[in-house]
């Protein structure tokens, strides 16, 4: 398995695979083609069916300028995933002199036809049973496994991933107003926090919870700084998860950290045996994860055993096995923001349910990511991020 670092990227959003992957790949394209006279951008598949809501031309103007010409090809797609791009580079006789075919494949990773970009293979493990075995074996937490063999700087990543986290929810707590993209949806984050702080104590750790993951969530369909945990669609889960136990239940800094290095364990794990990819695998890759993810960092702070903290990421990933990729009008707004707020809820009913067990259950981890995985392929195309089918379909939008 890779880092946990390519789990936790920093950037705007709203789109991991649509705006952090395009831009990404078009910077690899911009550094060899920079005496270019112009440019053009393809644009292919679910990437162009959601793209212009997903701000991917506008990823792609920010770095190869207005000499771009964007072609979009809904109803066509190259051969290795659904998220496709080529780029050419042309010269002043408008001759071609490069092209590269290249795709977002979920997360801000991207892959051509090759090989990934920069690949590594750092885990000695790459399930949640070897792990456990290991564990088993050898002794040490998630989180302790996680330090012991990834990156050196990982703190320090971690510590700024946390601290871009905690921005996030503060910006969106004091922001309001409406988000862009045509669907006039009013933000709610504002006023979700000053009613949770007039609730008596039975509901208030819920809405709290609620706007904390809006006011990530729509601070990500404005298309401002996030962090990928797995993706952009879904990158209010976990710091709502977080930023709940740590300011309203007075957690360290240090066990956020902590928390954050077993949430990323997990993210890897699906990562890397089926998918964090909308466009591939439906919602289930992005808020299902999320909330696995959240469950586990959830059930280890408030004191889980290696058993329960696995449980819990299960018992949130199965719970959301079959969730459909649809977002209106292509815009990372309904059902999306709100698939973050309850995707949060559902981590800590995870984590809770696992907590007042013995760890003991019959589907385990590995087994609920590979059912996943086959739901995934099972699910038609219009369900997976192309905005053709489910709510995508059935709300009459009008600009």
């Amino acid at each position: 398995m890779d880092s946990i670092k390519k789990i936790y990227k920093i950037g705007n959003g709203p789109s991991s695979s649509h705006t952090m992957g395009p831009k990404r790949a078009c910077s690899i394209f911009h550094s060899k083609n920079k005496d270019a006279h112009s440019y053009k951008a393809h644009i292919f598949g679910s990437l162009a069916l959601t793209g212009r809501g997903h701000l991917t031309d506008v990823a792609i103007m920010d770095v190869l300028g207005d000499k771009t010409e964007i072609v979009w090809h809904p109803n066509e797609r190259l051969p290795l995933h659904t998220n496709g791009l080529r780029f050419e580079a042309f010269d002043s006789d408008r001759k071609l002199n490069d092209s590269w075919e290249v795709y977002s494949i979920g997360g801000g990773e991207i892959m051509d036809k090759v090989s990934k970009i920069e690949p590594e293979d750092i885990y000695p493990h790459n399930n949640m049973f070897d792990i456990m075995k290991h564990l088993d074996d050898e002794g040490g937490t998630f989180w302790e496994y996680v330090f012991r063999n990834d990156k050196d700087d990982l703190y320090q990543h971690l510590e700024l991933v946390w601290k871009t986290m905690k921005e996030a929810i503060e910006r969106g707590l004091k922001t309001e107003g409406t988000l862009p993209g045509g669907l006039k949806l009013l933000r709610k984050a504002p006023s979700y926090f000053i009613k949770a702080k007039m609730l008596n104590q039975f509901i208030q750790d819920d809405s709290f919870l609620f706007d904390y993951a809006l006011a990530v969530s729509e601070e990500n369909a404005a298309g401002h700084v996030v962090v990928t945990a797995p993706t952009c669609g879904s990158s209010g889960i976990l710091p709502s998860v977080l930023y709940f136990f740590h300011k309203n239940k007075n957690f360290s800094d240090e066990f956020i950290i902590r928390a954050l290095a077993t949430a990323g364990l997990i993210g890897n794990i699906v990562k890397e045996n089926a998918s964090i990819s909308g466009a591939e695998v439906g919602c289930q890759g992005e808020v299902g994860v999320a909330s696995a993810m959240a469950a586990a960092a959830a059930t280890q702070l408030i004191g889980g055993s290696i058993p329960q903290i696995e449980y819990s990421a299960a018992a949130a990933q199965e719970h959301h096995l079959g969730l459909t990729c649809d977002p209106v009008a292509g815009l990372v707004q309904i059902p999306c923001i709100e698939r973050n707020a309850f995707g949060a809820q559902r981590a800590i009913d995870s984590a809770l349910f696992a907590i007042n067990s013995d760890g003991r259950h019959m589907v385990m981890f590995d087994q609920v990511v590979e059912a996943m995985k086959q739901t995934g392929n099972d699910l038609p195309s219009l369900y997976k991020e192309t905005a053709l089918g489910g709510l995508a379909k059935v709300y009459k939008f009008t600009k």
